[in-house]
């Protein structure tokens, strides 16, 4: 290393999600909305605004199942997502995307977003009238294999941002 370049940042891996699930809750909690990256079918990246839902590690998107995205999946699964608040307290989450097909598991995070309290949840059905049979609802299912908290604060304490990986 080079006197003019920048130190690595030391990074806390840790072994258990649930070390760090409360705070990446808190954190959705407060956010809510995040930005998703995918590629297109010429490797270039393509980043959204979106309103996933997470149950412990897990998150699904509802979102149109002829969409962009679509295309963009296809080609390649993996994504990236950021959620970023005014106070600094970033997630970023690396995680593969598949379409959910399941009759029953469609049904359940359909409900799952219209039982869970604003504004983690809404009622789907403001946007896909046709319920959850609507042939326009397209469920995502994230399973990352990369999460990492950071923030300014944790920075300016020395603190090391936490990583998880499965």
């Amino acid at each position: 290393m080079t006197d003019d370049a920048p130190a690595r940042q030391p990074t806390e891996f840790v072994e258990d999600f649930a070390q760090i699930e409360a705070e990446f809750h808190r954190r959705i909690a407060r956010t809510v909305w995040c930005t998703m990256a995918t590629v297109d079918r010429k490797g270039r990246p393509r980043t959204r605004v979106i309103h996933p839902i997470w149950e412990g590690s897990t998150g699904y998107i509802a979102t149109g199942r002829h969409s962009l995205k679509e295309k963009h999946l296809a080609n390649n699964p993996m994504t990236s997502f950021t959620y970023w608040d005014p106070v600094h307290e970033q997630i970023y989450i690396e995680a593969k995307a598949e379409w959910e097909d399941d009759p029953a598991e469609k049904q359940r995070v359909w409900d799952l977003y219209k039982n869970t309290p604003p504004p983690l949840g809404y009622d789907p059905q403001m946007i896909w009238r046709g319920g959850v049979e609507d042939p326009e609802y397209g469920l995502l299912k994230l399973t990352p294999w990369r999460i990492e908290l950071w923030s300014i604060g944790q920075l300016m304490q020395g603190k090391p941002p936490q990583v998880w990986r499965p």
